[in-house]
């Protein structure tokens, strides 16, 4: 299929896409295209104006601001995986990145162009929210910050306003030897998750968890917190039992139920998943305690 007729715009810089945003009623950012191009192709999309991200150069960025990451909306997923920082500093990013499509589709693929495209099965998305990342927009009335608690307005719909773009975000980083893991099941390496979990632990001297973070992705209409867990793991001593009652905790979630699942069996792989995955994280905090 072919793409409905559009006005293309090639800006090179944040204020000219704001001032275009401003004047096109109908427009569409591309930036990796991974999402936007099949939409036009199938003719889902059909937009007035295309406004193409790829050479603004100053939204393409990686660096280290103390204990936070700041990433350029247009840093492209292969440079996420190949990061040493990233690897350092944000070794669950690096893990969930492994699972987000091919090695094509991430050296085209950018952050927060998996981020607004929003689909609750998306890695970057659920990584984004066990982090408790800032989102940074810009607009015609200028710069704001939405924390990624409160990005998911609905359903793959992210709340920013259709003259705003997003220009950078910030993942908080754990402490250094934290516990963490992403784990999915899919049909296909490559496939959009079923259902995934992501997790980050810490501990204090006594062994027993200080500081917990768990994401499901894919279960519900967004990506879900699971506060339930924390209350459960948080100054417990890790165990069998502790994180099967975590899963437990999990699979009450509300799912949603397509052609690719039933409701219960995510719920279901919910509970599962979780278990594995805090069992994974925990024992990478052990290799650190004990100076692997």
């Amino acid at each position: 299929m072919k793409p409905p007729a559009f006005h293309y715009h090639d800006p090179q810089t944040v204020s000219d896409v704001v001032a275009l945003l401003s004047k096109c009623e109908n427009a569409k950012l591309l930036a990796g295209g991974q999402s936007l191009m099949p939409m036009l192709n199938m003719r889902y999309v059909l937009p007035d104006d295309v406004i193409d991200l790829n050479k603004v150069a100053e939204l393409a960025f990686l660096r280290e601001a103390g204990s936070v990451l700041e990433i350029g909306a247009m840093t492209r997923q292969r440079e996420l995986e190949y990061s040493k920082g990233v690897a350092a500093l944000c070794p669950l990013m690096r893990e969930a990145i492994l699972h987000v499509g091919h090695r094509q589709t991430r050296n085209r693929g950018t952050l927060a162009g998996s981020l607004c495209h929003l689909d609750p099965s998306a890695e970057l998305v659920s990584v984004a929210t066990a982090m408790g990342a800032v989102v940074h927009v810009s607009g015609p009335k200028g710069n704001r910050e939405i924390k990624f608690s409160d990005f998911p307005a609905d359903y793959m719909m992210p709340a920013i306003e259709f003259d705003e773009l997003v220009t950078r975000v910030d993942f908080p980083c754990w402490s250094v030897g934290h516990g963490y893991a992403f784990v999915e099941f899919a049909r296909r390496h490559g496939d959009f998750a079923i259902a995934s979990v992501a997790v980050l632990l810490e501990k204090d001297q006594s062994g027993k968890f200080s500081r917990v973070a768990l994401a499901l992705g894919g279960v519900a209409a967004v990506p879900v917190l699971i506060r339930e867990v924390e209350e459960i793991l948080i100054g417990q001593t890790a165990g069998e039992e502790l994180f099967r009652a975590a899963g437990e905790a999990c699979r009450k979630i509300e799912a949603v139920e397509d052609t690719n699942a039933p409701a219960v069996y995510r719920q279901h792989l919910a509970s599962v998943l979780t278990q594995r995955a805090l069992a994974l994280a925990d024992s990478r905090m052990a290799r650190v305690e004990v100076g692997a």
